[in-house]
């Protein structure tokens, strides 16, 4: 029973530390976009397969 004493203001830090994490990124625009990084992963450069 005391370990819960321990562990649960843990929690409850780690748990402030995502959400404050979160709300930086958030006002910093990390997510402002997010379909671009994916499409450019599809351009192929097919130049370096061909040296090969």
């Amino acid at each position: 029973m005391s370990v819960l004493y321990v562990m649960v203001p843990v929690a409850l830090v780690i748990a402030a530390g995502a959400v404050v994490a979160f709300i930086r990124a958030a006002r910093a625009g990390q997510f402002d976009d997010l379909e671009t990084p994916a499409y450019r992963m599809l351009p192929d450069d097919d130049g370096a397969r061909r040296k090969g």
